[in-house]
């Protein structure tokens, strides 16, 4: 019997350290994976003091930024099509590692490869790094490595990144032209409040002229903005700190986060996204050999963005693990909608849950996809229309006392 030091992660998420003995290491992991604890690591004995002292070391020197999406799904591909043409695991990573163009992913590969290499399991060394590889990375190697199938489980996380990628990119595409748009737009406007309104205020002052109601405003506007334009900074600067302080709060960031899912017209748009991300992540660490329990652990923390999905899944891993059904759990949340509980519980009674869930995230990328390109495709016209109403109200302010002074011209 061999004495192993672990680093587990329990239920409630929080992190454990202790020893145990064992025959060898595989069957160390199966003992505390039985206890239904997430593996971090487990090292012998003899070793963990340098891992745990390489830990913090390596916490500092790398690894502090993430690298980007598509960075981490290739290296994904490239070493699982390396593990599977035979090139031992160590060897693998270093190779990545050296030759690997993102300059923070490189010495992260090059310090996991080291670490492997002192015995420590894949998944562990990764864990060290959950900047750069998070929860579900962790997990899906860890299933790989306990069932022998690194290689697939590796190529199942580049195949679940780049759909995470393509689903940003599309998102990123779809609002950064409105963005740049309305960006100039409200330039344009500051221009012609600023610079050209108090230009012709001042003629007309010149002439003594009875300026219409609209004119009046927007002269009115335009002082205010040029007189009390540090004022105003400061005061807008308050409420963006005050907004800020208050959805950081508990009970702020509540009612924040539940305003992103039924705001109009987008909240629903929102939460599609948050649907699609759970089945394709649930369905994707299933495929993986995760147990139902730890996919619902590793998910509460890779969707702690919105504290409401979040504790909507801490209630249903809590469900899970006192004995309910996947889709029993997830309709007491009252967080998901009836199609998504209803298909799974059908995968359930069938045995087929990860298909049908991948089926079901299918669905919701169509309705994410349709949404984007209405959005395109309406966003532009109504920018274009809106701007330039504001911009016609604005020039027939100016030009409504100049019809006038025309009209004195001519009766003189």
């Amino acid at each position: 019997m061999a004495k192993f030091i672990y680093t587990v992660r329990d239920l409630e998420g929080k992190i454990y350290k202790g020893s145990i003995e064992a025959p060898n290491k595989s069957q160390a992991i199966d003992y505390l994976q039985q206890k239904g604890v997430m593996v971090i690591e487990v090292s012998l004995a003899a070793t963990a003091k340098s891992g745990l002292g390489s830990l913090f070391h390596n916490k500092v020197a790398v690894g502090n930024v993430k690298p980007a999406g598509h960075v981490l799904a290739f290296f994904a591909e490239q070493l699982s099509t390396l593990i599977s043409g035979g090139v031992p695991l160590v060897r693998a990573i270093k190779l990545l590692g050296d030759f690997s163009s993102d300059k923070y992913l490189g010495p992260v590969l090059v310090a996991v490869a080291r670490d492997v290499a002192s015995g420590n399991t894949l998944n562990g060394a990764l864990a060290k790094y959950p900047k750069v590889f998070d929860y579900t990375w962790v997990s899906m190697v860890q299933a790989g490595e306990v069932g022998g199938q690194l290689a697939e489980s590796l190529m199942q996380i580049a195949n679940y990144v780049k759909s995470n990628e393509a689903l940003k990119s599309k998102i990123i595409t779809a609002v950064t032209y409105p963005g740049v748009l309305f960006i100039m737009a409200i330039g344009v406007l500051i221009y012609f409040v600023v610079g050209i309104v108090p230009t012709f205020a001042q003629i007309f002052s010149d002439f003594n002229l009875t300026l219409p109601a609209l004119t009046l405003a927007i002269v009115s506007i335009s002082t205010a903005i040029r007189t009390h334009l540090i004022l105003i900074l400061l005061i807008v600067a308050f409420l963006i700190g005050a907004f800020i302080f208050a959805i950081r709060t508990p009970s702020g960031k509540r009612v924040w986060h539940r305003f992103h899912l039924t705001m109009p017209i987008f909240g629903n748009f929102i939460s599609n996204i948050y649907y699609e991300r759970i089945l394709s992540s649930m369905s994707t660490l299933l495929n993986s050999g995760v147990s139902i329990i730890n996919v619902l652990s590793v998910m509460e923390n890779a969707f702690a963005g919105n504290v409401l999905i979040q504790n909507a899944l801490i209630q249903a891993r809590k469900d899970v693990a006192s004995g309910k059904s996947t889709s029993e759990a997830f309709r007491r949340t009252a967080m998901f909608p009836g199609l998504m509980t209803e298909m799974m519980m059908m995968g359930e009674e069938s045995g087929r849950l990860p298909h049908i869930l991948t089926t079901l995230a299918k669905f919701y990328t169509e309705q994410i996809n349709q949404f984007i390109a209405r959005f395109s495709a309406l966003i532009d016209p109504i920018l274009i229309v809106g701007i330039g109403a504001i911009i016609a109200v604005i020039v027939l302010s100016i030009f409504m006392p100049i019809f006038k002074m025309s009209e004195i011209g001519s009766n003189m």
